[in-house]
C-alpha cells in the first residue's frame, strides 16, 4: 500500500512492453510496468508493477514495488515490497513494508528526516 494518499493521480505510466534505456526524471507520481535500464527519478510516488525490471537506482518520495529492481531505493517517507517484488540493491528510508516472499538482498537502513 503507498504511503502518500492525498494526490493519487498519476503523472506518468510507462506501459507493458514498454524499454527503455537512459536516465529518467518525473514530477509527480510514476508508474512503471515496463522494462528501464537506467536510474529513476520522481518528487512523488514511484510504482514498479509485477513485470517490470529495473537496473538502476530509484529516487522518489515513496515507493510501493512489485518487479523486480536491480539498484538501490531512496524514498524517505517509505517503501513497501509485495510478495513478487526482489530488490538487488540497499533499501533506504523511514519506514519499510515487506510482504511475505519479498526480497530484499541489501542493506536495509532506516533514516529519519530532520525536520
Amino acid at each position: 500500500m503507498p504511503f502518500i494518499t492525498d494526490n493519487i493521480s498519476i503523472n506518468t505510466v510507462i506501459g507493458t512492453g514498454s524499454s527503455i534505456s537512459g536516465d529518467i526524471r518525473v514530477q509527480g507520481r510514476l508508474r512503471i510496468d515496463g522494462d528501464i535500464d537506467g536510474n529513476v527519478e520522481a518528487s512523488g510516488n514511484i510504482h514498479v508493477g509485477a513485470a517490470s525490471r529495473i537496473r538502476g537506482n530509484i529516487t522518489a518520495l515513496s515507493a510501493v514495488i512489485e518487479g523486480v529492481v536491480i539498484g538501490d531505493i531512496t524514498a524517505p517517507k517509505g517503501v513497501t515490497l509485495l510478495s513478487t517484488s526482489a530488490v538487488i540493491g540497499d533499501v533506504t528510508t523511514e519506514q519499510l513494508q515487506i510482504e511475505e516472499n519479498g526480497i530484499v538482498h541489501g542493506h536495509c537502513i532506516s533514516r529519519k528526516e530532520a525536520g
